[in-house]
């Protein structure tokens, strides 16, 4: 497998999420990062260099013939973060070097080595790192290589294996069980709360075309927020008891350490309806008391049941994770036939120039006054072999390289 690939990583599988920062460059975007992976190129002799932050890996995928050792780790990540000592770093840091730094690659990018298996957000962010980095300049044929492996590879895993079956976030179960409901999409919504949830939830609502929300928050700019997103309304928490509007669907998750959704304030939302209501709680502690449950015509959707059931469609995604290897094995055998036909190409690709430069030295330089007193057509006559003889040199290497790369 080839030589010169190194990733230095770490991930949530080896630390805590709150120890990854310590390993990103800081304070650092656009011609200021660029600046510093530029600096880190040249101080150790990296002939290319891709760089992927995320809320729980950080990769410095590398390509190098420098020996990559632990004085040499030690020394990169305090370049970049001066307060890490040699200790830390070593406990943290894993070290991928030849096949195994791409087989951790092609696992990432087939989302394996998620934090939640099956997820494709990691593809989308490898992607969106090798680009910054291919238009800095950090990188060449040989990370782009690797990367169009991943990619494809990934691809395959998620095309051809049910890994990213079964939705395993509670906001996508969530919906995936109001969807079961088949609400028309004019159906009356009350959000109450617009905090980090309630906004994954109004992606989805956006999605399916539910326009008729009204979000209730202490902050009226949050609930506005959304509201604009939706072409809904918003209005003050304060607000929801004078509600009487009447609504088909509830979705509720605020910060509150108590219910505040209970039986008289329900009685007094629903403006006398008698209809089935779809009562979303996705708050902890619940924020739906449970007497409403109980006393009400109630599809209630709340987070311990999403939870059960997310561990249950996580615990299916595992399953596929033999089938991915098998993948993935496969896709590294091909990687490593391409990668090699394509450094033999390279090496090869002056070959023709440097066999006809060959010819012109003898004709013109050794073996000129000889050429010289031949005849003219003695001249054609050998000027025709050896053109024939160069077009024969540069084919035979050409067949002989492409016979050893596969």
């Amino acid at each position: 497998m080839p030589k010169g690939f190194h990733i230095l990583t770490v991930t949530h599988k080896q630390t805590n999420l709150n120890k990854i920062g310590a390993f990103v460059i800081p304070n650092a975007e656009g011609e200021v990062l660029k600046s510093f992976l530029e600096n880190l190129k040249v101080q150790f002799n990296l002939k290319e260099l891709m760089y992927v932050p995320t809320c729980n890996r950080v990769i410095y995928f590398l390509y190098t013939h420098s020996n990559v050792d632990e004085v040499f780790i030690t020394d990169f990540f305090q370049t970049i973060n001066p307060t890490l000592n040699a200790e830390f770093i070593g406990e943290e840091v894993v070290h991928y070097m030849g096949y195994h730094s791409l087989e951790h690659l092609f696992r990432v990018s087939s989302s394996v080595e998620s934090l939640v298996v099956g997820e494709r957000e990691i593809l989308r962010q490898l992607r969106e790192g090798y680009d910054k980095s291919l238009n800095w300049n950090l990188t060449g044929h040989n990370i782009r290589l690797a990367m169009d492996g991943a990619v494809i590879a990934a691809k395959d895993v998620y095309s051809n294996t049910r890994i990213g079956e079964k939705p395993v976030s509670v906001v996508s179960l969530a919906i995936e069980q109001l969807m079961k409901c088949e609400l028309p999409t004019d159906a009356r919504i009350l959000m109450v709360g617009a905090g980090q949830t309630n906004n994954l939830v109004t992606k989805f609502l956006v999605k399916y075309n539910y326009s008729n929300v009204t979000i209730f928050n202490r902050t009226i700019e949050k609930a506005q927020n959304i509201a604009t997103r939706l072409n809904g309304t918003a209005l003050s928490l304060s607000d929801l008891k004078n509600h009487e509007g009447g609504f088909d669907c509830m979705i509720v998750c605020t910060g509150a350490t108590q219910a505040i959704i209970n039986k008289d304030l329900y009685q007094k939302l629903l403006n006398g309806e008698i209809t089935q209501k779809v009562v979303i709680d996705l708050a902890i502690p619940n924020n739906v008391e449970a007497d409403v449950v109980e006393h009400f015509n109630v599809n209630h959707i709340e987070i311990d049941g999403l939870k059960l059931l997310a561990k249950e469609n996580l615990a299916f995604r595992q399953k596929e994770v033999t089938k991915v290897e098998v993948l993935l094995e496969r896709h590294l055998e091909e990687f490593e036939i391409t990668y090699r036909q394509r450094q033999i190409t390279r090496a090869m690709q002056n070959v023709p120039t440097e066999i006809k430069a060959v010819k012109e030295h003898a004709m013109t330089e050794v073996f000129k006054k000889d050429i010289e007193s031949l005849d003219e057509n003695a001249r054609l006559l050998l000027e025709r072999m050896m053109t024939y003889m160069e077009k024969k040199c540069i084919g035979i290497p050409m067949k002989a390289a492409k016979s050893v790369a596969s």
